[in-house]
């Protein structure tokens, strides 16, 4: 049975704005060994969008670049959206009833599904479906945008703490 995690990067303030910090070296080399472990990534459609950077090779890309590229385009995607009517490569659109889809999902592969976008972790947390969630703390204050949580949810339980390069804390907590 998979586990789904919720793991996104956000700021002290509590914002997950990719544009307004990019992960540290010892961070991405974490985040291209973490997509490989994956048995798969759980979007919404927005987050989706962003993350097809990955799709296409790109001239000024490094090693490392390339590493996560072809990690990242090898594992299986789901895709939540009722505004789709396609996705690329690897990838299956979900548009059903969220808690359906979602639990048949879980029972269907083993492993981790690693979940991308406060709005569909919100969704995801109301059923009661998210097992575990990584916060990794940037040290900006953003201010504004998205939050990682959309809304509340019941409380959590801290079950680990990691320092990431030089600057990264990631948190991981589990519903108490």
């Amino acid at each position: 049975m998979a586990k789904l995690v919720y793991a996104l990067n956000q700021s002290l303030d509590g914002y997950v704005d990719h544009m307004a910090f990019a992960p540290e070296p010892a961070l991405f080399g974490h985040f291209i060994d973490d997509v490989r472990s994956l048995a798969g990534s759980l979007y919404g459609r927005r987050m989706y969008e962003v993350m097809r950077y990955w799709d296409d090779d790109k001239a000024e890309w490094g090693d490392e670049e390339r590493a996560y590229a072809a990690a990242w385009r090898s594992q299986p995607k789901w895709v939540v959206s009722r505004s789709l009517t396609s996705v690329g490569p690897n990838a299956k659109l979900i548009t059903g009833d969220l808690a359906t889809e979602i639990s048949r999902l879980k029972t269907q592969v083993d492993g981790v599904i690693e979940v991308a976008g406060p709005e569909l972790a919100q969704g995801l947390t109301d059923l009661g479906l998210v097992d575990e969630y990584r916060m990794y703390l940037h040290p900006f204050v953003v201010g504004s945008g998205k939050r990682y949580f959309a809304g509340p949810r019941p409380p959590l339980r801290l079950t680990a703490s990691d320092r990431i390069g030089e600057n990264v804390i990631r948190l991981t907590y589990v519903p108490a």
